[in-house]
């Protein structure tokens, strides 16, 4: 029985799981199959750890304030909806 391809939006749901190892073996292969064939998500993946090697580095800030933190929240909730 053949595996469905992956697709990129299926790809960017899974890649802090991928990024963490916490992808069953099935998972993987199919992500790291779609990888080797989409540049773009190649790239995307690439950022992603940048991103995330860059966030290692900066010094702790202080906690959002409950307002800001708020504020924050709803503007992600309207651009998830969006």
């Amino acid at each position: 029985m053949a595996t469905a391809e992956m697709t990129c939006q299926e790809l960017v749901e899974l890649v802090t799981d991928y990024l963490d190892r916490a992808l069953d073996a099935p998972t993987l292969a199919r992500l790291e199959a779609h990888l080797a064939d989409c540049p773009h998500c190649e790239r995307y993946v690439a950022q992603i750890r940048l991103t995330i090697g860059a966030l290692g580095t900066l010094e702790s800030e202080p906690e959002l304030t409950p307002e800001a933190r708020q504020r924050a929240v709803a503007q992600f909730r309207a651009w998830k909806r969006g």
